[in-house]
């Protein structure tokens, strides 16, 4: 069972779709709707926290999810979700100068995991307004990919090697491969 937080945002409903197409069961909860508790109970193989609005401060259950079960469950945080993962290790949260909104961009990546057998550069899709900053990225941190500015589009835990954020929306027509980065982290 594949679990999806909804910080609210539009784009649940095509993680939801994707994530289903690929043959997993899924259930989406709203971030205000779930306790740890029910987490267990419900008991997923994996977990996506979505994109939303706001701070990631402000996401709802998404930190106790990250700090609980970073080290247990396979975690891709999307946008929100991504920077989720670097505001609980201690990373800085940014605003951009200017918010970008449907804005593809070329990303390099590593080419591991998430990112194996894709494109390099990759095509995505960009909808936010705030980074982890890359001068304050924690320690605990690896980045898995940038732009060609050095905007952070990807990173994992060093330890905790399930966890996984990406800044992008692989669920929008715009990314190329999208679904390919969510099978891939399924695979995990």
């Amino acid at each position: 069972m594949i679990l999806i937080i909804d910080n609210y945002d539009s784009f649940t409903q095509n993680l939801y779709q994707y994530v289903g197409e690929l043959g997993n069961k899924t259930i989406v909860k709203r971030n205000d709707e779930i306790s740890i508790k029910d987490i267990a109970n419900i008991n997923p193989t994996h977990i996506i926290l979505s994109p939303g609005p706001g701070q990631p401060g402000e996401s709802g259950i998404c930190l106790d999810i990250i700090k609980k079960y970073s080290n247990q469950i396979p975690i891709l945080g999307i946008c929100l979700g991504h920077q989720g993962i670097g505001y609980a290790y201690g990373s800085k949260i940014k605003q951009l100068n200017k918010p970008l909104h449907g804005k593809v961009s070329n990303i390099i990546h590593n080419k591991t995991d998430i990112f194996r057998d894709l494109t390099n550069p990759l095509e995505v899709s960009r909808y936010h307004s705030l980074i982890i900053d890359k001068q304050n990225v924690s320690e605990n941190l690896e980045v898995t990919a940038w732009t060609s500015n050095g905007i952070i589009m990807g990173c994992r835990h060093k330890i905790y090697q399930k966890l996984r954020g990406i800044q992008f929306h692989p669920e929008s027509l715009w990314t190329k491969e999208g679904k390919k980065i969510l099978k891939n982290f399924l695979l995990l």
